[in-house]
């Protein structure tokens, strides 16, 4: 049925009842809750029965072909870090120069190695082991043996090796004295500053030959019978420690010891004294040779700014040179550790060099406009010819005028185009990351000059461009040289000022001879009547005028 005819009928039915007894009105929508109708909440009930179905998880197994299913109660949420190390897969193969892992667990079995080098001694000669405490020793040995095994079986079977230019993983079993030699070398490539690693280890080298000369004391005096005589240890107080203390004495040769009175007393006293001067004076070599390196970078600069400084003194240079000489060594010095970078990397192959070069310079030059667009291998290669220079407060970086050979990219710093009668008006401010000096560069022939006064606005660390550079690097990129000589020109058009567009008279690079004096034709003719055939007649012949010359 029609929804009008339904509706109409409804209402004829409902105007008959109405005759029969009073219509009551219909009770009043609720009103709507923002619009949308509220959802029937669930029971509390449910709710707990939600909570408690959270806390319990089904446990499937078999038994006797039939499945079964018990409720079990729900792990604690698993932290980050455990997610992380369970998460975590052994590599196949380890590279021992630059796996962080690797290095850790070398100093887990250095450990290792150092508690039986240094307490095996002692629990020899010192009565420390005893039954009440031989657990805790036995305890430590065992560690220290799971650490040998594991790295017996995980780590040197994944070691990576060099054979014959191929990167190989074979067995390879190293005792762990090549061990602890080996985390040396690698703590000293992990390191910033590796010269502190190695005063710390040769001080514990000294520490260790005294560690032993004390348990080695402390057997002699058991040997000979604890305080029967005034040299050897009386039993009193800590034993190790009288006894270290009689080590430092001994191998230091301080002095003030009680003589020895026995043949064995003598005997090791006097080996005491010969190992003691061997040992320390090996010692203290070594610490100068630690010292020596850590400060030879130091040194080198010391001796280069004392040459400069007893050259310019010998020559009578102005102080405030002098001056300003000296401050460009100590901020060179203390803005990049070295005088000259291309001393350094003159060592590496090119590839690496250039890497370096990418690594430290390419964010800057990239941004530079005058080079977006060209071959990106092209600006690597130019990289590697860029040369670092430091101008101090003031210093003139080019002067108008001046023939133009470089081309200058700001890495740090400011500065400035002045002009004026003094030279103190500033027009415009460049900063780093800007480039100038790019006309003079890209501009064919030569003979350019620069077009405006640049100088330094603070301490500025720039980077030279040399046109030389830049020609031999294009030759192996035309593209690039189409789209620079494009924007040289495009620079050069937009430059030049209107009544530069005539043109100026050519200028002759040889200038005409000047005209023979007067008094000179007089003598060659005296000479000519004469009849002198000499030295005069062949200087006319040289200067008689040319029918060309003439014209």
């Amino acid at each position: 049925m029609h929804p009008y005819c339904e509706r109409a009928r409804i209402s004829t039915n409902d105007s008959c009842l109405s005759h029969s007894a009073p219509a009551k009105a219909p009770p009043p929508p609720p009103p709507p809750s923002g619009g949308e109708e509220k959802k029937d909440a669930p029971p509390a009930g449910e709710k707990e029965e939600e909570k408690e179905e959270d806390k319990w998880m089904m446990f499937e197994f078999e038994i006797l072909g039939e499945p079964i299913k018990l409720p079990v109660p729900k792990p604690p949420p698993m932290p980050d870090f455990m997610r992380a190390i369970l998460a975590y897969r052994f590599p196949a193969s380890i590279d021992p120069f630059t796996d962080l892992i690797y290095v850790f667990w070398l100093f887990l079995v250095v450990a290792a190695w150092n508690w039986n080098v240094w307490l095996i001694p002692v629990r020899w000669a010192f009565p420390y082991q005893t039954p009440d405490n031989i657990h805790l020793w036995l305890f430590m040995d065992y560690t220290c043996d799971l650490i040998y095994i594991l790295d017996i079986l995980v780590f040197q079977p994944r070691l990576q090796f060099v054979r014959a230019g191929d990167i190989v993983v074979i067995l390879v079993h190293s005792t762990h004295c090549v061990s602890h030699r080996e985390f040396n070398d690698r703590m000293e490539a992990v390191m910033k500053k590796a010269y502190i690693y190695r005063v710390i280890r040769t001080s514990s080298y000294l520490l260790y030959s005294l560690h032993i000369n004390a348990c080695l004391f402390y057997w002699g005096s058991d040997y000979e019978g604890l305080g029967s005589t005034k040299w050897v240890y009386d039993g009193k107080g800590n034993a190790y420690i009288r006894c270290y203390y009689f080590a430092v004495k001994t191998l230091i040769t301080i002095g003030g010891l009680p003589d020895p009175t026995t043949v064995f007393e003598i005997c090791f006293q006097l080996l005491n004294y010969f190992v003691g001067v061997f040992a320390f004076s090996i010692m203290i070599g070594q610490m100068r040779d630690v010292v020596g390196a850590a400060t030879a970078g130091e040194n080198y600069y010391r001796a280069c700014m004392d040459s400069t400084i007893k050259y310019m003194t010998t020559y009578h240079i102005p102080r405030e040179v002098q001056h300003r000489i000296k401050t460009w060594y100590d901020y060179t010095w203390m803005s990049q550790g070295m005088l000259d970078e291309q001393e350094l990397l003159i060592q590496l192959p090119e590839k690496m060099r250039m890497d370096i070069a990418v690594d430290v310079n390419y964010n800057i030059v990239s941004k530079v406009a005058l080079f977006q667009g060209c071959d990106r291998q092209m600006v690597f290669d130019m990289l590697t010819r860029l040369k670092s220079v430091v101008y101090l407060p003031g210093d003139f970086v080019c002067k108008k005028g001046e023939i133009g050979r470089e081309m200058y990219i700001i890495k740090q710093g400011e500065v400035q185009v002045v002009g004026g009668p003094d030279l103190t008006t500033v027009f415009v401010t460049i900063r780093a990351g800007s480039v100038f000096g790019e006309i003079s560069l890209l501009a064919g022939g030569g003979g350019n000059r620069r077009t405006a006064n640049v100088k330094a606005h603070g301490f500025a660390n720039l980077m030279i461009l040399d046109k030389k550079d830049l020609a031999e690097i294009l030759v192996h990129y035309p593209e690039s040289q189409k789209l620079l000589r494009k924007k040289a020109k495009t620079m050069l058009t937009k430059d030049k000022k209107p009544e530069e567009k005539g043109g100026k008279e050519a200028v002759a690079v040889i200038p005409p001879r000047p005209e023979t004096p007067k008094m000179f034709k007089a003598a060659l003719k005296v000479t000519e009547q004469a009849g002198i055939e000499g030295t005069f007649a062949k200087l006319k012949a040289a200067y008689k005028p040319t029918e060309a010359e003439e014209v």
